[in-house]
C-alpha cells in the first residue's frame, strides 16, 4: 500500500517562516471568544492563530492531522491534539467557539465530495448548542486565489476551495445557522451556530 505523502508534516518546522499571522486580522474579533472559552482550533497547524486567542483569556487546543505541525504549536507551549476533522477526538458539545483557518479546503480524504460534508457534521457535533464556530478560507473568486488553487493542484494536494456561498450551504445542510459571510478582500469568514 502505498501511503500519500503529506506536505504539512514535510514544511511543519518552516510554515512559521512562510506563513505569517497577519497584524490586522479580524478572526479574533469574529471569533468572539471570552476570557474562559474553550476554543478548538481545527487545521489549526503551528498554533499561529491559537496564541493570539490565548492571549484573551481563551482556552485553546489546536488539532492538526500533520503530527509536526502539532510538534510544532506544543514547542510554543500550546496544547496540541493529532486528530482528523473526519473524527474529532472530542465529545459531543464540547467547545463555546471553534475555528478552521486555511485548513477546509484541504479536507479532502478519500475526497473532497466525501469528506467537506462529513468534516462539518463532525465540527458541528463538537461545536456546544450557541456556540460559533468561523471557516476562514480563500475566496476562490479572487484571481489571486485561482493561481494558489492551481498550485496546489499541480503539487497533487487535492485542494477543494469552495465559493463562499457553496461554504455555507455546506454547513447549511450539516445543520448549522449562518450567522454571517465576511469578505476582508482575499478571504472570506463562514461565521456559525448550531
Amino acid at each position: 500500500m502505498r501511503l500519500r505523502f503529506d506536505h504539512f508534516d514535510a514544511i511543519a518546522q518552516h510554515y512559521d517562516r512562510l506563513i505569517r499571522p497577519r497584524a490586522d486580522d479580524p478572526l479574533p474579533g469574529v471569533l468572539d471568544a471570552q476570557p474562559g472559552d474553550l476554543v478548538l482550533d481545527i487545521g489549526g497547524g503551528t498554533g499561529r492563530i491559537a496564541k493570539a486567542l490565548l492571549a484573551g483569556g481563551a482556552r485553546v487546543i489546536v488539532c492538526d492531522f500533520a503530527p509536526g505541525m502539532a510538534r510544532q504549536a506544543q514547542s510554543k507551549g500550546l496544547i496540541a491534539a493529532v486528530g482528523s476533522v473526519i473524527c474529532l477526538p472530542f465529545p459531543d458539545d464540547t467547545a463555546e467557539r471553534m475555528l478552521v483557518v486555511d485548513a477546509f479546503h484541504h479536507f479532502v480524504q478519500p475526497s473532497a465530495e466525501l469528506a467537506q460534508p462529513v468534516a462539518a457534521a463532525e465540527l458541528l457535533r463538537v461545536l456546544k448548542p450557541g456556540g460559533r464556530l468561523v471557516i476562514e478560507e480563500p475566496d476562490i473568486r479572487r484571481p489571486g486565489v485561482k493561481l494558489i488553487a492551481l498550485m496546489e493542484k499541480v503539487l497533487l494536494m487535492h485542494s477543494r476551495i469552495l465559493a463562499p456561498d457553496d461554504l455555507a450551504a455546506v454547513f447549511r445542510v450539516a445543520g448549522a445557522q449562518v450567522i454571517a459571510v465576511l469578505d476582508d478582500g482575499f478571504g472570506v469568514q463562514v461565521v456559525l451556530t448550531k
